[in-house]
């Protein structure tokens, strides 16, 4: 999709969209993290076990928002790359309806399962 197939500015509104998620995302990882260190675990908690579950859950927490994380700077990468709103299987546009659904998107719908 180039820019001429872009007449209300979705891609700036993705990317000001994108823009807020990744400020989002790092501050949620970074409290997760500050929250899994040694000696800030609920210290009412008796039993290892339940603080170590709770600890084995915050770091898959983490874990995800680090990978969505991961997806939203790499669409930034493409906006910033020009190659944003395309496939990166066939370089075919993606829809923009895919896009606004999921701006992350790096397939079109034939590539994407």
């Amino acid at each position: 999709m180039t820019d001429a197939d872009d007449p209300a500015g979705l891609f700036e509104r993705l990317r000001r969209d994108l823009d807020t998620e990744q400020v989002r995302l790092a501050s949620e990882i970074s409290e997760i993290d500050g929250d899994i260190e040694p000696g800030t675990m609920n210290d009412n908690l008796s039993d290892g076990a339940q603080v170590e579950a709770e600890v084995t859950e915050a770091r898959s927490l983490a874990g995800a928002l680090r990978e969505r994380l991961d997806d939203v700077e790499h669409a930034l990468e493409r906006l910033d790359a020009g190659t944003y709103g395309t496939c990166e299987v066939c370089s075919e546009a993606i829809v923009a309806e895919r896009l606004e659904a999921l701006p992350t998107a790096r397939w079109c719908m034939e590539h994407a399962s």
